[in-house]
């Protein structure tokens, strides 16, 4: 008999103890599970550039200049918003979720951009 843990569990079986990526995976080969991922993602990004925007200063290459300092303003604000559109758009999916699947999937995907940007100025503010 196989002692392999069932995949179900490796990814917390929606209990909240999985990870943002396995929770990404699995939400676009189940279109119930995609809104939940949206939303929960929308407001998780919001959260944390809305974080950065207002209790971290930046650092480094964005202090040399003043067009850096506002560029890094400013995508910080496109961060929050396009978070909040994630979230609502989420909200869009879940009322028929297997008919925009599609839309739902584009907007998670694309997602992945303002992560990697908060994963790297987040965690260059936490390290300094």
């Amino acid at each position: 008999m196989d002692a392999a843990i069932p995949f179900d569990t490796e990814l917390g079986n929606g209990s909240g103890s999985g990870s943002t990526v396995a929770d990404m995976a699995d939400a676009s080969h189940d279109a119930t599970k995609l809104p939940r991922v949206m939303i929960t993602g929308g407001v998780g990004e919001a959260a944390a550039a809305l974080y950065l925007a207002l209790f971290r200063t930046p650092a480094g290459l964005f202090v040399r200049t003043d067009y850096l300092l506002y560029s890094y303003y400013g995508v910080l604000v496109a961060v929050v918003l396009f978070g909040l559109v994630e979230a609502w758009a989420g909200l869009w999916v879940s009322h028929d979720p297997l008919r925009r699947r599609a839309v739902g999937m584009t907007v998670l995907w694309v997602s992945v951009l303002p992560l990697l940007f908060l994963a790297g100025v987040g965690g260059h503010a936490i390290l300094k």
